[in-house]
């Protein structure tokens, strides 16, 4: 009879369900991350780590940059949770809530502190592609440092923005 049935199903669902949905789709986008992240740290990290200490030109420079290295997983992992925590308040429908501020300031913090962990590997980087003659090699490695500072700007926008709106909310629920 129609020639688009699930534009009728999707017209009838609740707009609640729709958000459960995609709201569980990032979810598992999170959880699938997270244990790629996981897995590099398990199995990738330790295989460059003993190629970068096996190079004697990288002595000097060699642990504050596997320092961040292996320190970068924390905030990022904790920045997963945190986003995780930030989709079941969503799925609550209490987006707007001091809660959901609160996680978002901490992905900010992660942010950062991530894009402090990279710059700390920024020399060995920049060692690594004189030695490699690959000029490429610190273009990418500032891109490394620069793009948890979006996230983390990103972050203090939504925030500010969720913070504006908690405050209308707030005025309004006084009103009425």
């Amino acid at each position: 009879m129609f020639a688009y049935p699930h534009i009728i199903y999707f017209s009838r669902m609740k707009a609640t369900s729709i958000n459960a949905v995609s709201t569980l789709f990032l979810k598992a986008v999170l959880v699938l991350i997270g244990i790629a992240v996981l897995a590099l740290c398990v199995f990738f990290f330790p295989l460059i780590g003993r190629e970068i200490l096996a190079v004697p030109e990288l002595n000097t420079v060699s642990y504050p940059g596997l320092l961040g290295f292996y320190l970068t997983p924390i905030p990022f992992l904790f920045a997963l949770y945190q986003a995780f925590l930030l989709l079941q308040l969503i799925d609550k429908n209490i987006a707007f809530s001091q809660t959901a501020i609160s996680a978002l300031v901490k992905i900010k913090y992660c942010a950062i502190a991530m894009s402090i962990l990279y710059a700390m590997g920024l020399p060995l980087a920049m060692i690594i592609a004189e030695l490699d003659d690959a000029p490429g090699l610190g273009a990418i490695a500032l891109a490394f440092v620069c793009a948890p500072l979006v996230v983390a700007t990103f972050a203090a926008v939504l925030q500010k923005l969720l913070h504006s709106a908690l405050l209308i909310k707030m005025e309004n629920d006084l009103t009425v």
